[in-house]
């Protein structure tokens, strides 16, 4: 032992032995800060990250910056119109209608696609009907069968009415005899059990003719309700338009209300504008209006407010100052006459982007550019 050495120092090899175990894992530890003389943190660690506070306020302020500009583009080009004109951008649209299945079935036949134009009452599809025509025909078959039990019942009213004249004339005859002393009273009683017997089958043979009428009529229903069914299983297009979807395929089985088409009806073609409520309030319904599709931007459709929305939207719920009462938007609708798209369903194009021109003011006047005229 050397004369500086403290007897801690006698230690220190053994305890550099211990503590080698401790460090032989050290790919496990991350190097502390040189100088430092901290301990090395674990890898797996990770402290959190603060930058997604700052990506949720950009976004925030893009969202809003948007929605500021939006509102300005709009005051910036509703100044460059005359007084009394408000406008919006939208989509034509046309009402959309479901050709559904009737009854539960199976598609037999399909006589329309998807782009085809049609008229209204045009076939479009067909379902399998071969269990409504074999009742059909036992149906037919019982109407037969009553007629001839009406026909039956009627002979037997006949028959019985000559039984009860038969029954009245001898009856007569025997009271006569009666009279004179050549008849006893015995044969007359007899005679009037006799007429009263067949006025009494008279009476039942009516009634079974009554009883085959309404049999008859029974079957006659039965027919008309299964021609009824039969012709709800034959799909014919409700209005004049375009196929747009087709859902469904020969061979598949369909539930009652199962979609078959899809179809547009170009006698509803229609535009929704959002208005802010400076400009919405002065809208009244039936207001004459401009649709300017960006396909035809020197086109001015005409058309007649027909919808105003009685509540605003992309608001706050609770709206205290004026300048965000300003930016409330109010859903309008209007809508092209239904005569003069008559004739034109193949270049009626649902979803074409446009801007809608209404009128504020009843007394304002269109400018040339958007006087009306009509697609060629």
């Amino acid at each position: 032992m050397n004369e500086n050495s403290s007897p801690d120092d006698t230690k220190r090899p053994e305890m550099i032995e211990h503590a080698q175990p401790l460090v032989s894992n050290a790919h496990d530890l991350v190097p502390a800060r040189p100088g430092a003389g901290l301990p090395a943190l674990p890898s797996t660690i990770q402290l959190p990250s603060r930058r997604w506070w700052l990506r949720v306020a950009l976004a925030l302020a893009v969202l809003a910056v948007g929605a500021g500009a939006s509102y300005y583009w709009w005051q910036r080009l509703q100044a460059q119109l005359p007084p009394g004109i408000a406008f919006g951008n939208g989509r034509l649209e046309a009402d959309e209608i479901n050709i559904d299945t009737k009854y539960a079935g199976r598609i037999a036949e399909m006589l329309a696609d998807e782009g085809d134009l049609v008229k209204a009452g045009q076939v479009v599809a067909r379902m399998d009907t071969q269990d409504l025509a074999a009742s059909l025909k036992k149906s037919e078959a019982q109407v037969r069968q009553a007629r001839r039990a009406v026909d039956e019942a009627n002979a037997n009213v006949a028959q019985q009415k000559t039984q009860v004249l038969l029954a009245q004339q001898e009856f007569d005859r025997a009271t006569a005899l009666l009279k004179k002393g050549f008849q006893t009273q015995e044969v007359v009683d007899q005679r009037q059990q006799q007429l009263n017997g067949a006025i009494a089958a008279l009476e039942a043979a009516t009634a079974r003719v009554t009883e085959s009428q309404h049999a008859l009529e029974a079957a006659t229903h039965d027919v008309e309700l299964y021609n009824v069914e039969i012709a709800d299983n034959t799909l014919v297009a409700p209005h004049e338009g375009r196929i747009q979807y087709r859902i469904g395929n020969i061979g598949e089985v369909l539930p009652a209300g199962g979609k078959v088409f899809a179809m547009l009806d170009t006698s509803y073609v229609y535009m929704d504008i959002y208005l802010p409520t400076e400009a919405a309030g002065k809208v009244r319904f039936g207001a004459d209006a401009r649709i300017v599709l960006d396909a035809y931007p020197k086109v001015a459709i005409p058309a007649k407010v027909s919808f105003i929305a009685s509540q605003a939207q992309f608001t706050p719920k609770i709206v205290e100052t004026q300048s965000e009462r300003d930016k409330l938007m109010f859903r309008i609708r209007v809508r092209i006459d239904p005569e003069r798209l008559r004739g034109r369903a193949d270049i009626v194009r649902s979803g074409l982007p446009g801007v809608t021109y209404v009128l504020t003011d009843s007394a304002a006047t269109w400018p040339a550019s958007l006087q009306g005229a009509s697609v060629q």
